[in-house]
């Protein structure tokens, strides 16, 4: 949907003091600044050339103005054979230039904006993900319920990809910093509404949404799914498909229980609702810290991580800081965050 390479973050402030980040560790040479860099000069046409466009009466002749010769290319009228094809490469290479310069400039803006949010160095940027017919097949985890039929519930995706995904719960904080910092940094990142916090503001997240923020299910109202009946947990569910189908335009294929809470009911009940898997999680992110649930107390690749749309009311930080904490360690360990829906 949205590739990073066709994105281009807008410019961030420039750095403050020391911390610029200008340098950092492993960012390729190219992404660098391009002071002084003068765009390639657009094509020239030919002298003498007609313009005008190009007609199949147009093709290209035998070189001595009689009829068009067998096979010819078609060129434009009036230019010798393999002009027009000159002049569509010149054109050709021009964009393609234009095109490095816009991508070199956006990643100037990156490094800008890593120092404007105090990161120790610029996010490192996800390889390409995988093709559709190449993503990688959903099992249950194990010591997770599973039965056919039922979406998986995982806490990792399968790839040995060094990626990490950064998922953000229920929709209590409705922080605009947070936007402006994912988007400068050009970061992905996918919410799990519940409709009873996020309806007072669905502007805000209409807004996450087109910039690129997945949105998927998180129930209605936030309820502990085993202590309801199935018809509950499917009205639950099925509810806040709905709701965000009408709200956000997108019917979501993830879903995730409140508090990870979840029996064969609620997966059944997801199936129903066009759920297709259930992402927990492995790591915890806050302002303060990160709670791992490996001794290691390290990434591994396709780890999921969890937070919560809070503020200063609810933690002693923001979720600027929140985030800030979860990429400074997902880069120090040598990750990228990168889009879930690109791997499920």
């Amino acid at each position: 949907m949205r590739a990073y390479a066709e994105r281009l973050a807008p410019g961030g402030k420039a750095p403050q003091g020391d911390g610029a980040c200008a340098a950092a560790p492993g960012l390729p040479a190219a992404a660098g600044p391009r002071a002084g860099v003068t765009p390639a000069p657009a094509p020239q046409a030919n002298p003498g050339a007609v313009t005008g466009p190009v007609t199949g009466s147009d093709a290209g002749v035998d070189g001595e103005g009689g009829a068009p010769a067998p096979g010819a290319p078609h060129a434009a009228a009036g230019l010798p054979l393999g002009v027009a094809q000159r002049v569509q490469a010149q054109s050709a290479a021009y964009a393609l230039s234009a095109y490095a310069e816009r991508l070199a400039h956006a990643e100037q803006a990156r490094i800008t904006a890593a120092g404007t949010w105090g990161l120790r160095q610029v996010p490192l940027r996800p390889p390409p993900p995988p093709a559709p017919e190449e993503k990688p097949g959903l099992v249950a985890e194990p010591g997770q319920l599973a039965a056919p039929g039922l979406p998986p519930v995982l806490t990792r995706v399968p790839t040995d990809d060094p990626v990490v995904f950064l998922t953000i719960d229920d929709g209590a904080e409705k922080d605009p910093e947070l936007l402006r910092m994912l988007d400068e940094l050009d970061v992905p990142a996918t919410g799990f509404l519940s409709d009873y916090l996020a309806r007072e503001d669905y502007d805000y997240f209409r807004q996450a949404h087109d910039q690129g923020v997945d949105l998927h299910n998180h129930t209605l109202n936030h309820n502990e799914m085993p202590r309801l009946s199935y018809e509950e947990q499917e009205r639950e569910i099925c509810g806040q498909q709905d709701r965000l189908a009408a709200e956000i335009g997108e019917r979501p294929e993830l879903f995730r229980p409140p508090y990870g809470a979840y029996n064969y009911d609620t997966l059944r009940a997801a199936a129903a609702c066009g759920i297709e898997a259930v992402p927990l999680w492995a790591e915890e992110a806050f302002p303060d810290r990160i709670e791992w649930r490996r001794a290691d107390q390290r990434f591994h690749p396709g780890d999921i991580i969890l937070t919560h749309f809070r503020g200063e009311e609810h933690w002693d930080g923001t979720m600027t800081d929140v985030l800030r904490r979860v990429i400074d360690e997902v880069t120090r360990q040598g990750f990228a965050l990168a889009r879930l829906d690109d791997y499920l």
